[in-house]
């Protein structure tokens, strides 16, 4: 086996479906299965079991999934250490970040970063803060920016705080909040809770959503259509929207926060790319 078996075998072993892995590996069918063929004789196993949703992969096939990935690993951690000997920053950043982290505050940070060290290249994925944690967990990523409160034993930096707001196109009682047309958006599991107990907190009734949407950029859109109120955190909002704000407060009128944070394994910081962004984020200032 080689590193495109590896990176073959992690792919299908992800997606469980050869026309995704192809795609995703920018290669053929044919050559997928060709190689997946190969390994097979090699070992005199097999490795999967086709069927009509895709592929299931055999014990014997997890044990050489399990090898592939940590060559992987070890393969790219071999390439960063030999990188990290030179003086100079350069070299790639393993980054995973939020989704909503992504589109209002990275760009502008990662070209920052990018005029200071010019020759970091980056490698970024963006989802739930959820998969974020995970590919940090795993050793996908090097870094990870992700939103809400997780427990993490290594290093982690507070980027920022951000107030969650009942956001309306005119001026509402926030009294009125059970009775009035809610628009409620998919977000991640920890700031659909903390909403929850803040409105448990605050109401007897439940909400009367009306609207449902699949993210909180399109539930600030029917809100400025005067469509009903949503409750937002502080990072989507700004002056000119023309919007009504309440601020969301705790039983002893705390303001309810919706923290961000940068993790990674103190391993890393034996980085000098990873060293380098760890220092340049902790100097950056994103209080909302």
């Amino acid at each position: 086996m080689d590193s495109m078996d590896w990176e073959i075998l992690r792919e299908l072993f992800k997606c469980k479906n050869i026309t995704q892995t192809s795609k995703t590996l920018r290669t053929s069918q044919p050559a997928v299965s060709y190689r997946i063929n190969k390994i097979e004789q090699e070992f005199n196993v097999k490795i999967i079991h086709r069927n009509k949703k895709g592929v299931v992969f055999t014990s014997q096939g997890e044990m050489i999934v399990n090898y592939a990935i940590s060559m992987l690993k070890d393969n790219q951690k071999l390439k960063e250490d030999l990188i990290s000997q030179e003086n100079t920053v350069q070299g790639i950043l393993r980054l995973s970040a939020s989704s909503i982290f992504s589109r209002y505050q990275l760009p502008k940070i990662l070209s920052e970063f990018s005029q200071k060290y010019p020759a970091v290249e980056f490698d970024v994925n963006t989802g739930w803060s959820e998969e974020v944690f995970k590919s940090v967990h795993n050793d996908y990523s090097q870094v990870g920016i992700l939103r809400g409160d997780y427990s993490f034993s290594s290093e982690k930096i507070r980027l920022m705080k951000e107030k969650i707001y009942v956001v309306s196109k005119h001026p509402i009682d926030i009294t009125d909040l059970p009775h009035l047309p809610r628009i409620y958006y998919n977000t991640d599991t920890s700031l659909n809770k903390l909403i929850d107990d803040w409105w448990i907190g605050k109401f007897i009734e439940p909400p009367s959503i009306t609207i449902n949407v699949d993210n909180m950029e399109t539930s600030k859109e029917f809100v400025q259509n005067g469509l009903g109120f949503s409750i937002l955190p502080g990072i989507l909002l700004r002056d000119d929207d023309n919007l009504s704000k309440i601020p969301c407060l705790d039983q002893q009128d705390n303001y309810i926060i919706r923290n961000t944070d940068m993790i990674l394994k103190e391993q890393y910081l034996n980085n000098t790319v990873v060293r380098a962004f760890y220092n340049f984020m902790k100097d950056v200032n994103l209080e909302f």
